[in-house]
């Protein structure tokens, strides 16, 4: 029962993570004048929180379904699950803000995970500008 639960919550993450950056994609900036709106800058920091929270609930699920996809220097995150928790969250937002500092590594399929994570951490703005412009240009040619 334990198991299902925790692949509910990976599935549950990886949704979470897809409709938040398809949000990103598709919400249509407020323009006051020449300026961007707060509204903007708050979906994009959601955004970021979403997709950080999601990658972490993936690397909890996956430890606590004995697939060791994290290290703390040379020992394996663990011990409680608040230990575990606090690891996990403070590696997937430090990977997908900065790639990482090196102080948390990630072993097998989590290696492969956090790279999408970063990739998702340098899309993510390219997507924001890329949105604005367009949206932007759209609003000049209907002037």
């Amino acid at each position: 029962m334990g198991d299902i639960l925790l692949f509910l919550v990976m599935i549950v993450a990886v949704v979470g993570i897809i409709m938040s950056v398809l949000l990103l994609l598709k919400s249509r900036p407020i323009f006051h004048g020449k300026q961007l709106s707060i509204r903007n800058f708050f979906i994009l920091l959601l955004v970021y929180v979403t997709v950080a929270v999601g990658f972490g609930c993936i690397y909890i699920s996956l430890e606590l379904l004995n697939v060791k996809v994290l290290t703390e220097g040379n020992y394996e995150v663990g011990g409680s699950f608040f230990h575990l928790l606090e690891d996990a969250m403070y590696f997937s937002s430090v990977t997908i803000l900065s790639v990482g500092y090196g102080d948390i590594t990630p072993l097998g399929i989590g290696r492969w995970i956090a790279m999408l994570e970063a990739f998702f951490g340098y899309l993510l703005p390219t997507a924001f500008v890329v949105s604005t412009v367009f949206h932007f240009k759209e609003k000049v040619k209907a002037n």
